[in-house]
């Protein structure tokens, strides 16, 4: 067998173990993981309830199996695209045939929905959300990520993980608030993350909503959402609204420093561990 045949088909196990690991991208784990936990502590009314089968389940669902689901489609359709793109070679890691990855994504795909008999049916629409739009983002005809604008509203889905979650324990939909918030909140964290993105989606022809607004006009749309954010989340408790201002206030920072959007970039999934946290923390002060 050829290196390049090999290759293809993803060699040994414990290769092919590490390629999906390192391609479910360990940094953004806690983009699908954290809302769940979110979504617990504010359901929770015992402390029982923070460890229900259901809320233990999909954290362990978020956490990894998700992830491969959806940066492996995303890899799957993008491998052309991704051949000008800087980030697969340092911080990521570049897809190049390899047969077992749609395996695994179909796999995980498989996963998710074996889960549904065990969640209540209030959790049911969240999950579907979430596999739909995961998949519609990337993968044809659909293909959200290149059209301007729906490619933003459709990363709502990261929010859809925290409201099954909350579904699940409460045994009813989360507050509608929270809801606008979390998806606002995601439009513009998506967003923000294409800036780096966008002479390389430009050279290969990728509309989105950053190469349609240009850099500057990105980041004041990418404000815009996170302000709105804040604001929904304030009429649900003014103290939540508070700690979401910190996005705006840091896109405010950025377009007056030195500081490159591509360096930025790599801060936010600190910046959103320590916000998800203090989220969680004060859903679970209501149990102390």
């Amino acid at each position: 067998m050829t290196s390049e045949s090999t290759s293809a088909n993803g060699g040994s196990l414990g290769g092919e173990l590490s390629y999906l690991l390192t391609l479910s991208r360990p940094r953004f784990w806690l983009y699908l993981a954290g809302p769940v936990l979110v979504g617990v502590a504010y359901a929770a009314s015992s402390v029982d309830d923070l460890f229900a089968p259901a809320a233990v389940a999909l954290f362990a669902y978020f956490l990894v199996p998700a992830n491969v689901f959806l940066y492996g489609i995303n890899d799957v359709y993008d491998r052309e695209i991704d051949v000008a793109n800087p980030k697969k070679d340092e911080q990521e890691t570049r897809y190049r045939g390899q047969r077992f990855v749609p395996a695994a994504v179909v796999g995980c795909v498989l996963l998710g929905l074996a889960l549904v008999p065990f969640l209540p049916r209030a959790a049911w629409p969240w999950l579907a959300i979430f596999l739909v739009l995961g998949a519609a983002y990337s993968a044809p005809p659909v293909r959200f990520k290149t059209t301007p604008i729906l490619d933003s509203v459709s990363n709502g889905l990261y929010i859809a993980p925290g409201a099954a979650a909350y579904a699940a324990v409460a045994g009813g939909q989360p507050p509608l608030l929270a809801v606008l918030g979390g998806w606002l909140w995601a439009m513009g964290m998506h967003t923000f993350s294409a800036i780096p993105d966008i002479e390389p989606d430009r050279e290969t022809g990728i509309r989105t909503t950053a190469t349609m607004l240009g850099e500057s006009q990105t980041y004041a749309y990418c404000g815009a959402c996170w302000l709105a954010s804040a604001l929904a989340f304030a009429v649900l408790d003014v103290r939540l609204g508070a700690l979401m201002l910190v996005y705006p206030a840091l896109v405010a920072a950025l377009v007056t420093s030195s500081v490159a959007v591509d360096r930025a970039y790599w801060w936010f999934p600190a910046i959103n561990t320590v916000v998800g946290a203090l989220l969680t923390m004060g859903g679970l002060w209501r149990l102390v």
